[in-house]
């Protein structure tokens, strides 16, 4: 009997088992879900970029905005810090999240790879790897591949014991190995060739039991899927017919640089690329970014890329909807998923009407959807399409889910505008409150006199091998005797560093002699200082900067960083030199207060701190305060300006790197943006003469109720009188739409509509922030608009005379009404 119990127990679980367990395939035509033939929308949330008290609302959010499915990738260098020292915590905890993501309901596609690019610092390897005598990454070499295949394996067997993957009821249905290789493959030759062979036979080995992919890699071999990322990916096609045509990366904005503007790209763009996309065929394509989030600590690659990965993705940096993209992308969304059936099953046809105007039927058990798209950049299109007339914008896709009635157009954007807002820490000061700050300096006296060192050498050694990445500063020190005699004595002498770091600051003899960093995100630099040496020994000392390590192009590893191989010069009278290279350096890797973690809570009582004469423009400065936490739940900032560059924490946890001295170019900020056209980065930027980065993200879990602690490294000297926080949130929703349509406001979080600022029916100009009256403007608008709305979270108002009210004087006009509201 307790046999038969047995076995009757093992059978229930077993068949428990197999019923929660998913089934993946895949044809030419779809992916394949338990035998249900799916158009996935997938948008890329990166779990380190944010908090895991953050993920569960960016993800109820991107749910609610239509997607499906969230990406990711996995981070080698947050997990693997050290070899074989792994860590999983805090926002680091893959599991926790994929997790998250399958409590919402959704899909996961995790982006193994394990190189990642992502601007993050050095596309996610760890340093170490680098320094392991004989490897070369990413090809055929055997000490890579076992380190890879040995992370790799971790990663996969880790998903496995959670049963996170889709045969075992997880969330996940695709695996990605490698990474962007295609893009970069030429330089390593059949090096490279064998390396992509190996990646998928090892990939395979792991019996993941979910496909594959292989994102831009035209030659990956069988049973990979080779995927496309880019701005626009309808003209991709697979390697092989029986592939699905799958897009992981589309571009929702770009990333930031150091001494970079703000760039945007508009929704109508990407709607119009995603929409092209399922037009022709696509199956899956994922935002990259949803949700951008922050490079905190030292993860931001590049180098010169900024703290701030905001992307411009329809979640801002800080989990707030970002209007319109947010609601124009959603409802793109919904009107594809309700063709599902017969975009993944359907016959397809096409017709051209020419000049760049195209139809396409997706036919079905005697229903047809249709596409028509106009990829003319400049000129609108009137077609007749099966005895209907249809109008065509420039640049767009109308979708007709019945082939007759056009359900949405790419370039007639329909859902509201947000302006966020920056408000002061107290609500009832307009002028935020000053901090209290103590300082400190930076204990350097012993590493300027050679007292102070982590090794020696006779050579100029790279810094990434010196280094280690465990910190962004690395000095080298010697000294140099210069006799009354020498030939190169003068009462001034140039002291000459060719360095491929990325900042430099000079001591002489204890004193800055001079600083600089590489222009323009160049990694090479020569710094060419006056300085006075004296008769006798003199002491130079070389402070070399990270600013992110390299994380893209082919043998992006290898290139150097640091003042390695120099030369190192004293240039005297008559252009005598002097060659200091081969002295003995002493090294010191990182700083002192760095070393000892100063910034963490415990260890601030430790030290001496002082209170007066708080000393500005002082290079080589700590300093903290204490600060309440802002009121309320809305996103907190730190406001930095005033600050030249360093690192800040938050109660110990470092919110990144901060450089608000570098300043964005004065030029090429366009007052309007034209979305028709193939997109680059440079199209619609903003934020030109500003600082690159201002605000820094401080995520409510790193804050207190009570006292907290910011303090700061200030690298090349600042004032922090004006260090302020502040909160983000929604200030203004605003709306332009036309006759017969529906006006739809809504502010978020509960808040009511305060005030109506603006609102015209007729031929209003400008765009949200900016309205303006046109020669037609029926003044009765504005009182409905108020009436509708005053008072209500939201409200809708009938965009019609009926409405809103009538002018003769205005004619014929095809109207619109335009509003901006006060939440």
């Amino acid at each position: 009997m307790r046999c038969t119990v047995l076995l009757l127990a093992v059978l229930v679980a077993s068949l428990c088992i197999c019923a929660s367990a998913t089934q993946v395939t895949y044809d030419g035509r779809a992916i394949i879900i338990d035998g249900e033939r799916r158009v996935l929308i997938s948008g890329s949330i990166h779990y380190p970029r944010s908090t895991p008290e953050m993920w569960p609302d960016l993800i109820k959010k991107s749910k609610e905005g239509g997607l499906n499915t969230i990406e990711t990738y996995v981070f080698w260098n947050v997990h693997e810090p050290r070899p074989r020292e792994y860590d999983f915590t805090g926002r680091r905890d893959l599991v926790r999240f994929l997790k998250t993501v399958h409590d919402a309901g959704l899909y996961a596609v995790l982006r193994i790879g394990p190189y990642v690019c992502a601007e993050w610092n050095y596309g996610a390897f760890p340093v170490w790897l680098h320094n392991i005598p004989g490897i070369q990454l990413r090809t055929d070499n055997e000490i890579y591949k076992n380190e890879m295949q040995i992370f790799t394996t971790k990663i996969v067997d880790m998903v496995k014991a959670e049963k996170l993957l889709a045969g075992q009821g997880g969330p996940i249905i695709l695996t990605q190995i490698e990474n962007e290789y295609g893009n970069v493959q030429g330089p390593y030759g059949d090096a490279g060739h064998r390396y992509i062979q190996w990646c998928a036979k090892m990939a395979e080995s792991l019996n993941v039991g979910v496909p594959w992919i292989m994102c831009q890699q035209n030659d990956a071999p069988q049973p990979m899927i080779n995927t496309c990322n880019g701005f626009y990916c309808d003209s991709f096609k697979p390697n092989n017919p029986n592939s699905p045509k799958m897009w992981t990366e589309n571009w929702t904005g770009w990333f930031k640089g150091w001494g970079g503007r703000d760039p945007h790209r508009p929704a109508e763009d990407v709607a119009y690329a995603v929409a092209r996309f399922y037009q022709t065929g696509g199956t899956f394509q994922n935002y990259y970014m949803y949700h951008g989030g922050t490079n905190f600590g030292r993860t931001a690659g590049g180098p010169y890329i900024a703290t701030s990965y905001d992307y411009d993705a329809p979640l801002d940096e800080y989990g707030n909807l970002r209007q319109p993209k947010w609601g124009h992308l959603k409802q793109l969304h919904e009107i594809l998923i309700s063709m599902e059936k017969v975009l993944t099953s359907g016959t397809v046809s096409n017709t051209s009407f020419g000049f760049g105007a195209d139809a396409t039927i997706y036919t079905l058990d005697g229903a047809s959807s249709c596409f028509l798209s106009n990829t003319n950049t400049t000129n609108d299109a009137t077609v007749t399409f099966q005895g209907i007339q249809y109008f065509l914008p420039a640049w767009s896709v109308s979708i007709l889910p019945d082939c007759k009635q056009v359900a949405y157009n790419t370039a007639k954007v329909t859902t509201q505008t947000a302006l966020m807002e920056m408000k002061p820490n107290s609500a009832e000061s307009i002028i935020p409150e000053q901090l209290d700050w103590q300082w400190r300096p930076e204990i350097i006296k012993g590493i300027l006199k050679l007292a102070n060192s982590t090794f020696t050498s006779t050579q100029l050694i790279e810094q990434k091998q010196a280094a280690a990445d465990e910190s962004d500063y690395l000095w080298y020190s010697t000294s140099v005797v210069i006799g009354k005699n020498d030939p190169s004595h003068s009462k001034e002498m140039v002291l000459s560093v060719n360095t491929t770091g990325h900042v430099l600051h000079a001591y002489v003899n204890g004193k800055l002699a001079g600083s600089q960093y590489a222009a323009n995100g160049k990694y090479q630099f020569v710094f060419n200082q006056t300085v006075h040496l004296k008769s006798g020994r003199n002491y130079i000392s070389l402070l070399s900067v990270t600013v992110g390590l390299q994380n893209y192009g082919a043998f992006f590893d290898m290139g150097p960083s640091g003042i390695v191989g120099g030369p190192v010069q004293i240039i005297g009278s008559g252009n005598v030199t002097k060659d200091i290279s081969s002295s003995k350096w002493l090294y010191k890797v990182g700083l002192i207060s760095e070393q000892k973690k100063l910034y963490e809570i415990d260890n601030l009582k430790k030290v001496k701190w002082h209170n007066e004469s708080l000393p500005t423009k002082r290079a080589m400065t700590w300093y903290k305060a204490s600060f309440p936490a802002p009121l309320g739940t809305d996103p907190v900032v730190v406001d930095l300006q005033g600050m030249g560059k360093g690192s800040a924490w938050i109660n110990g946890q470092n919110i990144g790197r901060y450089w608000p001295t570098n300043l964005a170019s004065q030029d090429g900020c366009p007052s309007v943006c034209n979305y028709r056209g193939v997109y680059k980065p440079e199209n619609c930027p903003t934020g030109c003469g500003e600082p690159t980065q201002r605000y820094y993200h401080v995520p409510r879990s790193f804050l207190g109720d009570d006292e907290n602690i910011i303090v700061l490294f200030e690298e090349i000297g600042g004032d922090p009188k004006d260090i302020n926080f502040q909160t983000v949130s929604v200030g203004k929703v605003c709306s332009k739409i036309e006759e017969g349509s529906t006006l739809q406001l809504k502010c978020p979080s509960g808040k009511s509509i305060s005030a109506i600022e603006f609102a015209s029916f007729g031929n209003p100009e400008g765009q949200c922030g900016s309205f303006q009256k046109g020669g037609c403007n029926i003044a009765s608008a504005l009182s409905a608009v108020q009436k509708a709305c005053v008072g209500n979270v939201s409200c809708s108002v009938s965009v019609t005379e009926e409405v809103l009210g009538s002018d003769s004087s205005c004619g014929n006009l095809h109207k619109s009404l335009a509003v901006q509201a006060t939440c």
